[in-house]
């Protein structure tokens, strides 16, 4: 099998992962779940590049940027960006290679409005209330 290439967005407070909300979002940084994923992975051949802005227009840059680039899939966890931003939205709809939305919680069983999720709707897959799991879920999902 060729080398599969990905690329993680991460959205808004995922920098706090581990200090905030930890009854809802686990105790875990990003970067340990980064190191997490990526150790899970190793038996596969994958590259695997990660982003993380609170910045909405950084996010959609980003996405811009790999319109054009050779990777396999984009894994992107928007946050609350997912409920809110029709521009990310946008920016997906552009994208000719699979798109996995994950989420760290399961977004249906907390406030209401996070029921609806706008970049969903740009999604082939999405992966919720699996904790930190979800990213490498979402990532294994790319290699079957």
């Amino acid at each position: 099998m060729a080398k599969k290439s990905f690329t993680v967005i991460n959205g808004p407070n995922l920098n706090l992962l581990g200090t905030r909300e930890p009854d809802v979002y686990g105790s875990e940084t990003l970067d340990d779940i980064k190191k997490q994923t990526t150790d899970r992975l190793k038996e596969f051949d994958v590259e695997i590049e990660w982003f993380q802005s609170n910045i909405e227009g950084e996010i959609v840059e980003k996405i811009q940027q790999i319109s054009s680039s050779k990777i396999d899939a984009l894994i992107i966890n928007p946050a609350a960006y997912s409920h809110t931003s029709v521009a990310i939205l946008d920016a997906l709809k552009m994208l000719s290679i699979p798109v996995v939305e994950v989420h760290l919680s399961n977004t249906h069983h907390r406030e209401e409005f996070r029921s609806t999720k706008l970049t969903a709707k740009a999604s082939t897959i999405i992966m919720e209330g699996l904790g930190s799991n979800a990213y490498y879920m979402g990532i294994k999902s790319q290699l079957i």
